[in-house]
C-alpha cells in the first residue's frame, strides 16, 4: 500500500531509537474506580486472583473493571520462565502448579458472569509439556461449569513440544490465540527466549487442524508497534501471519512498563493504525482490531465463530490479562 511509505518512526528513517517524550492525548487514560471496579477488585482478592491487568500495567484496566466488569485470567502462576524485553510480569523460578486452579478459574468466570472468557498464562518452560495438560483442564472446567461461555486461549509457544497443541485444541476452545508480538528483526531484543518461526509454525499448525476439520474454532494473534519496527516490516509480518492461516489479528501500541524494559521508539498516531487495519483486511483477515490502546483481548467477543458461545450478552474486554496464583 502506498500509505506505508509515509509512515514509520526513527527506525523507518534509519535513526537511533530515542525517547518519544510525553504521551500524546490519544494515549491519555481516564482513571475511575466506580462500584463495578471495586466489585471486580473484591472478587480478585477473594478468589486469590493475581491480575496481569495490574502487573502488566494494562492501560485499559479502569475501562475493563469499571465499565465492563471483566478481567482476563492468567493461569500457571505469576512467575514466568522467560524475560521478554516488553513484559512486566515477574521472571524467575515458578511455583508448583496448583491442581485446584481449573476449578478456581471456572468459579471466577461464573462469578463475573462472563459470556466470553479469555485465558492466558506465563511461560512454563520448566514443565515437560509446557503446561499444555493444565491448559486443557482449565478449558474443560470452564465449559463444564459455564456451558454458555466461549473460551479464548492466549497460549505460549510450548517451546515447540510435540503434541502440546493437540492437547489444548482437544479441549475445544472457541478461539486459539498465540501472539507474534513483533517483527523478526526485533525478536532478539523483545523476545529472547522465543523464535519468530516457532511462533508462526504454532499458528500455522492450529490453522491446519482447523482446515482439516479437527478444530472448529478460530485462530488469532497480536502484534505491538512502536518499538523500532519499520512499516514495511509490519506489512511483511502481517503477510506471514495471514499465510499461516490466521483469521484475526490485533495491533496495538507498545508502552514501556518500566525503565528497565525496552524503550518506546515512538507513539504511533491513530491514523497510522487505520492504515495497518486496512492493510490487514485487504490481506484477507476476517477481523482486525488496530489502535493505540488495543490489546489482545480487545472486542474479543466479536472474534468467535458463528454458533459458538453466547452472543447476546457478550462483553468487550480491552484489558491485557489477569492471573491466578
Amino acid at each position: 500500500m502506498k500509505d506505508l511509505v509515509q509512515i514509520g518512526g526513527a527506525a523507518q528513517q534509519g535513526q537511533a531509537v530515542r525517547s518519544p517524550g510525553r504521551r500524546p492525548d490519544w494515549l491519555r487514560i481516564r482513571i475511575a474506580t466506580p462500584e463495578r471496579y471495586r466489585q471486580v477488585k473484591a472478587l480478585v482478592d477473594r478468589l486469590d486472583l493475581n491480575t496481569v491487568c495490574q502487573e502488566a500495567r494494562c492501560p485499559n484496566i479502569y475501562e475493563c473493571w469499571g465499565e465492563h466488569g471483566t478481567a482476563t485470567l492468567m493461569i500457571l502462576g505469576d512467575i514466568c520462565t522467560r524475560r521478554c524485553g516488553f513484559c512486566a510480569v515477574a521472571t524467575g523460578k515458578p511455583r508448583q502448579v496448583d491442581a485446584a486452579e481449573p476449578e478456581h478459574v471456572a468459579e471466577a468466570v461464573a462469578a463475573m458472569g462472563l459470556q466470553h472468557a479469555v485465558i492466558t498464562s506465563v511461560d512454563r518452560d520448566d514443565l515437560a509439556d509446557g503446561g499444555a495438560r493444565h491448559w486443557a483442564d482449565v478449558i474443560s472446567a470452564i465449559h463444564r461449569r459455564n456451558p454458555g461461555t466461549a473460551v479464548e486461549v492466549l497460549t505460549p509457544d510450548f517451546r515447540g513440544v510435540p503434541d502440546a497443541l493437540d492437547i489444548v485444541l482437544a479441549a475445544k476452545p472457541e478461539i486459539f490465540s498465540h501472539n507474534m508480538e513483533t517483527v523478526p528483526r526485533l525478536y532478539r531484543q523483545a523476545r529472547p527466549g522465543s523464535r519468530y518461526q516457532r511462533s508462526l509454525d504454532l499458528l500455522a499448525d492450529a490453522s491446519a487442524r482447523r482446515d482439516r476439520g479437527e478444530y472448529r474454532g478460530r485462530v488469532k494473534t497480536g502484534i505491538m508497534i512502536g518499538i523500532g519496527e519499520q512499516a514495511t516490516e509490519v506489512e511483511s509480518t502481517l503477510r506471514d501471519i495471514r499465510a499461516a492461516g490466521v483469521e484475526v489479528v490485533t495491533i496495538g501500541q507498545y508502552l514501556q512498563p518500566s525503565r528497565e524494559h525496552l524503550p518506546v521508539d515512538r507513539y504511533v498516531p491513530p491514523e497510522e493504525f487505520a492504515v495497518f487495519k486496512r492493510l490487514a483486511l485487504d490481506l484477507g483477515f476476517l477481523h482486525c482490531e488496530a489502535g493505540p490502546l488495543v490489546r489482545s483481548s480487545y472486542h474479543a467477543h466479536e472474534h468467535v465463530p458463528e454458533g459458538h458461545g453466547s452472543e447476546a450478552t457478550a462483553t468487550a474486554m480491552p484489558c491485557a490479562a489477569a492471573a491466578t496464583r
